[in-house]
Order: structure tokens, then sequence, then C-alpha cells
């Protein structure tokens, strides 16, 4: 999908729990970061917390390729990354564009507890 291929600018990201609870993510109140599509199948995002709350520990970062999965799905091949139990992970998200923004979302189990985390882009 030539939609998702640029350069995006995190705006936001949120957690919703198994109640319908959403809370800002693992990056806090005030994320930033970059996420790469190139039309060639690479991608890279990396991310961290913005502001006061920025430290080397808050940094998230990986790439690989990408590929789209049916319809409204991407899949992230984690090549290289900070965290490195990702490597060779297959990172599935569904999407949605609106314009000039780009949601991700994707679910995750943290502790035991299943979770939604929504990555709210914007083209740059």
């Amino acid at each position: 999908m030539r939609e998702l291929i640029g350069v995006w600018r995190l705006r936001a990201y949120t957690e919703r729990d198994e109640d319908g609870v959403t809370r800002p993510g693992p990056l806090g109140e005030r994320p930033d970061g970059l996420l790469i599509y190139e039309p060639t199948g690479f991608m890279s995002v990396s991310m961290m917390a913005g502001g006061a709350e920025a430290t080397p520990e808050s940094f998230m970062g990986y790439a690989g390729r990408w590929q789209l999965r049916g319809t409204g799905r991407v899949v992230h091949l984690v090549a290289v990354s900070a965290h490195p139990q990702m490597v060779g992970t297959a990172q599935e998200r569904e999407f949605h564009i609106d314009g000039d923004a780009l949601t991700l979302t994707g679910a995750a189990v943290i502790s035991t507890k299943p979770l939604v985390r929504a990555l709210r882009w914007e083209r740059v």
C-alpha cells in the first residue's frame, strides 16, 4: 500500500487494558519517534519518551522489512532491535490511515495482562 510509504512522527502512544481503561504507554505522556516505510520493503522505527521523561532506557527501536497482510494489516519482520528478544520476530499491526494520520494497533501481554497498544503517527 503506497499510503504507508514515507516518514511518520510519533504523536501519541497509549495502552488499553482488558477493562477498557486507557492510559499512556511505556514512553509516557509525550512520546517522540520516527517510523520509516521504504518502497523497497525496508522499515525502521525509533521511539523514546519525550521531555523530562527521556532517558537512555526509554529508547525503543528496530528495523527490518515490512509487508502487507490482508486488508488493514502490516507486518514488521525484525532484523535488528534495541531489544534482542525481538530479533527474528514478526510484529503484526492493524493500521488505519486518515489523511496525514496513521494509527497502528497491536496486542501485547505485559506481566500476564493483555493490553492493546495504539500508536498515532503524523506524516512528516
